[in-house]
């Protein structure tokens, strides 16, 4: 769990992961030199809750989400690797399924995502669900990134030879590293409930799109694209996202 100024929200994200009906798990926050009270909620909820595996690694400098899923991932013990950012909360039998899942596909390394519901800024629940595919290839994620960060679990021999680029603001990092995985693997499994519950942020509802999609573009660079190729996939790009972000706005206004 990378952690930056989270101190609003990272105990309901860490309660959510306590509420797992799968508890053969450890935590590592990795708190990215936040200057709220980040640190303090994680402390005051480690010490609440002792009988967990909950540790709290500090960056001596802030060096961005990257790094910090990397070194979280450097540091971790685990076979599996899931990634619950600061904001975002799970279903209680999210880890569940999804550990029963790649038992069911007699994964050694793989992926498994899920789909997501949403909830606003101001914790309100949205009546929109964002669905995905049982499978997913890398031309289809191309056309849309269904691959949540939060949503995802994944061995940690594969993950471990992909690291998310850091120091690169301007592209999508996790997308690029979902994009590189799909290489090696082929196929990305999902599972289609809403076990990851989004939270919008302020940026998204203000409309700030066309920053995501400068970002998205130079992810397609980044991994590797023809020009020929971005401006395709971009077009798909462009065209799911109108149809998403115009669901989740009408839920919005709805609420």
């Amino acid at each position: 769990m990378p952690a930056y100024n989270a101190a609003g929200t990272i105990r309901a994200s860490i309660d959510s992961l306590i509420n797992q009906s799968f508890n053969d798990w450890e935590l590592l926050v990795i708190d990215d030199c936040s200057s709220d009270d980040t640190v303090k909620e994680v402390e005051k909820l480690i010490e609440e809750t002792s009988g967990y595996d909950i540790r709290l690694i500090k960056n001596e400098e802030n060096r961005g989400v990257a790094y910090s899923r990397n070194h979280g991932i450097e540091l971790s013990n685990g076979e599996w690797i899931a990634f619950l950012d600061s904001d975002d909360m799970w279903e209680r039998d999210k880890l569940e399924k999804q550990i029963k899942h790649a038992k069911e596909l007699a994964l050694n390394e793989g992926l498994i995502f899920t789909g997501s519901s949403f909830i606003s800024k101001d914790n309100r629940r949205l009546d929109y669900i964002l669905h995905v595919p049982e499978m997913i290839d890398r031309k289809s994620l191309l056309k849309q990134n269904l691959i949540s960060c939060s949503s995802v679990l994944v061995s940690r021999k594969l993950i471990m030879k992909y690291k998310f680029p850091e120091g690169i603001k301007t592209i999508h990092e996790d997308f690029a590293v979902w994009l590189d995985v799909l290489r090696e693997i082929k196929i990305a499994y999902g599972i289609d409930e809403p076990l990851l519950i989004y939270r919008i942020a302020s940026d998204s509802k203000s409309g700030k799109k066309s920053k995501a999609a400068v970002m998205n573009w130079n992810t397609y660079k980044y991994v590797g694209l023809s020009a020929i190729e971005r401006v395709y996939y971009m077009l798909h790009y462009i065209i799911n996202g109108i149809m998403k972000w115009g669901q989740i706005g009408r839920a919005e206004k709805w609420e």
